[in-house]
């Protein structure tokens, strides 16, 4: 009865925001289906959202009510991701497969519902349900109310610029035999902006993303980087910009020539068509800092021409000017991008900075091995299966039910009793190489474990990358919570030394966070909405090869903090 009626209480605290937060209802039919295209010369079937690539380009504005129906008519299990909504009240619609729901089995259909509230700028979505994402996938924009503005000039106009990677092979074989042989995936065959790879790659003279400017005019870009394993340098030939939001949040404006962008991330920019008439690439090119694993070096490209009252100036017999990119192991260009970003105190939804802490927590993240687990050996070092951990704890998805589900139902098994360790089970000089192979530091286990915290409580984490392996970035993303960039620095993280380095005025507020190669940061945020949600590298090879851990935020004891019950059209594993 007590249940039944939070339940009745929530459904009125939900109706109520609705109907005054709400500017409209934007509804959307996303049918998930088998699509052949062709790319670097060769036909693929894929599968892809509304026969496209990528997927449909969302736009509402804040205050929205956001319905999406799902229909999988694909032979694969799914599910979709809002990547960086909040999903206040709304857990059930956050969509990572055995995290929040099972997955939408062929033939079924589910539908999201949620708001897009207390947020601004560009967001996107895809599939999370094994390396499916790698084609599924699309720009999700919040746009502010009708009656508000931008806290910059208008733009003369938008292009979304979505990087994507692209396999020569099917996505889920590629993963299936990695994780059959223990060893690392294969790599990808080629980049895309915006579905298409661009001139440098074969049989793509007639695939590639055309943009056209008017000499004089400002342009807002909103890159989203959608790439599975791949962090990117991206630039235009001679044009220069300026950072006005990060992962849907605006910044202090910042003047750059070279955009960094790790998985999952997202970064607007401005840029002013300031040069003579004439075509200019854009360029996307990997940023790698593992020493010596192998990456797809390659480029992917768009253009950007310029046009005279509507008709396009003849340049045919002109190439497009190629940007000067950075080298793709060009760690000090990646860290002075990243570590110059500040926040917008003035901007709409800014919250100051988090000054009590309640809950600390120091996060080793890296890679490392399982055992093999058969008679024959693994093709990983030592004969072992790659792996990947958070505090020597590699993590497990559950298949019979989800987290979030057997939370709410209060069903045991399903995942550890045991609490996720606040620091590393063993202490080591974590970014010395001469780790890199020690294999008392390698070994790590398979589990589902969990950390419980109260409703409102502030959590400050340090990741530290180690050099288990090899030192390498990695983009850590926390679902449907911003947080607070305090710091980054390299090595490893020293409190007595690096606390005076936080910023505690402006800090950057991010979803991901690229944690700088062989080095840490430090971020906080206030775990404000009741659910279960997934902490992950959004590098997909970490996450599969178990770099994640989850939060379980307790109900706060009032309907607006109280976990809603689960739709009736959930699926079921």
């Amino acid at each position: 009865m007590l249940r039944l009626l939070i339940s009745l209480a929530w459904v009125m605290v939900l109706l109520e925001s609705s109907s005054l937060a709400s500017a409209s209802v934007v509804e959307h039919s996303f049918y998930v289906k088998n699509l052949t295209v062709e790319i670097l010369c060769e036909k693929r079937v894929i599968t892809a959202v509304n026969g496209s690539l990528p997927g449909p380009l969302l736009k509402v504005r804040e205050g929205d009510t956001v319905i999406v129906h799902v229909f999988n008519e694909s032979p694969y299990n799914i599910s979709i991701h809002w990547h960086g909504l909040f999903q206040k009240l709304t857990p059930w619609a956050d969509g990572p497969s055995y995290i929040t729901q099972c997955p939408i089995k062929p033939g079924q259909n589910y539908t999201y519902n949620f708001n897009a509230t207390e947020q601004e700028g560009t967001l996107w979505w895809h599939a999370h349900s094994k390396w499916l994402r790698a084609t599924v996938y699309g720009g999700f924009i919040i746009l502010p109310r009708k009656d508000l503005s931008y806290p910059f000039a208008k733009p003369h106009q938008e292009f979304p610029i979505i990087i994507g990677e692209w396999w020569n092979a099917n996505v889920l074989e590629v993963e299936q035999q990695g994780a059959a042989t223990g060893a690392a995936p294969n790599i990808s065959d080629a980049y895309t902006i915006n579905g298409q790879p661009g001139h440098l790659y074969s049989c793509s003279q007639n695939k590639t993303t055309k943009f056209e400017v008017v000499q004089g005019k400002t342009y807002l870009l909103r890159i989203i980087n959608a790439a599975l394993n791949n962090e990117h340098f991206f630039k235009v030939a001679n044009h220069n910009f300026t950072v006005v939001a990060i992962d849907a949040t605006y910044t202090t404006p910042y003047e750059t020539d070279v955009v960094v962008t790790g998985p999952g991330q997202t970064v607007d920019v401005l840029m002013t068509a300031n040069q003579p008439n004439g075509s200019y690439y854009a360029a996307a090119q990997p940023y790698s800092s593992a020493p010596g694993l192998p990456f797809d070096n390659t480029t992917t490209t768009a253009i950007f021409t310029y046009v005279v009252v509507n008709t396009t100036i003849n340049t045919s017999s002109t190439p497009p000017i190629m940007p000067s990119l950075p080298a793709f192991n060009d760690t000090p260009t990646a860290h002075r991008f990243f570590t110059n970003l500040t926040g917008l105190t003035s901007a709409r939804f800014w919250e100051p900075t988090i000054l009590d802490v309640d809950e600390h927590m120091f996060m080793a993240i890296g890679l490392g091995l399982v055992s093999c687990g058969r008679n024959e050996s693994c093709l990983g070092i030592f004969n072992q299966s790659f792996a990947a951990s958070i505090n020597n704890i590699s993590f497990q998805l559950p298949t019979r039910m989800s987290l979030l589900e057997a939370h709410y139902s209060n069903v045991k098994g399903v995942y550890d009793n045991a609490t996720f360790p606040d620091t590393p089970l063993m202490t080591f000089d974590y970014t010395n190489p001469n780790n890199s192979f020690n294999q008392n530091l390698l070994m790590t286990t398979k589990s589902t474990t969990v950390k419980r915290v109260k409703f409102n409580t502030t959590i400050e984490i340090v990741f530290q990358d180690t050099a288990l392996v090899g030192i390498e970035n990695h983009p850590m993303h926390i679902h449907c919570f911003n947080f607070q960039v305090l710091a980054q620095g390299f090595g490893n993280y020293n409190p007595s030394v690096d606390r005076q380095k936080f910023n505690l005025v402006n800090p950057q507020i991010r979803n991901t966070v690229a944690v700088p190669t062989g080095g840490w940061s430090v971020i906080r945020f206030r775990a404000n909405n009741p659910g279960v949600w997934i902490l992950h590298c959004h590098l997909d090879v970490h996450l599969t090869w178990g770099l994640a851990m989850a939060f379980i935020v307790e109900d706060g004891g009032t309907p607006e903090s109280t976990l809603p019950p689960p739709p009736a059209d959930l699926p079921k594993c």
